[in-house]
């Protein structure tokens, strides 16, 4: 994308074509304390192997305006069906039995 004195050029053919689909969650702690133990759960999640891109990271809170967000898991998958095989994984129900009681917020999108 190229940003240019007021308008935006884009080639949406490069958008849309990209084969890869992204999983981003956002998680908040009812406990900042329990911070490291949400990202020690999440990263069970790593060792499910239907994505290509995994990564579970503290939020850096650097923007001033939002600090709802403790902890983000992003991954990338080659397809719908591979997502859902991450979710049918049973380290995925071991990493929510893990992070859910010391979850507030989790926020998921896919795109």
């Amino acid at each position: 994308m190229l940003l240019t004195r007021n308008r935006i050029n884009r080639d949406v053919s490069a958008v849309t074509a990209r084969p890869t689909l992204r999983h981003v969650v956002f998680f908040s702690a009812k406990d900042k304390a329990d911070i490291p133990a949400i990202v020690e759960g999440l990263q069970l999640l790593s060792a499910i192997p239907h994505s290509t891109v995994f990564e579970v990271r503290q939020n850096n809170h650097r923007d001033a305006l939002s600090s709802e967000v403790d902890v983000i898991v992003y991954a990338e998958f080659d397809s719908a069906e591979a997502l859902s095989a991450y979710k049918a994984d049973p380290l995925y129900e071991a990493s929510i039995k893990a992070v859910r009681p010391l979850r507030d917020m989790r926020i998921a999108a896919d795109f």
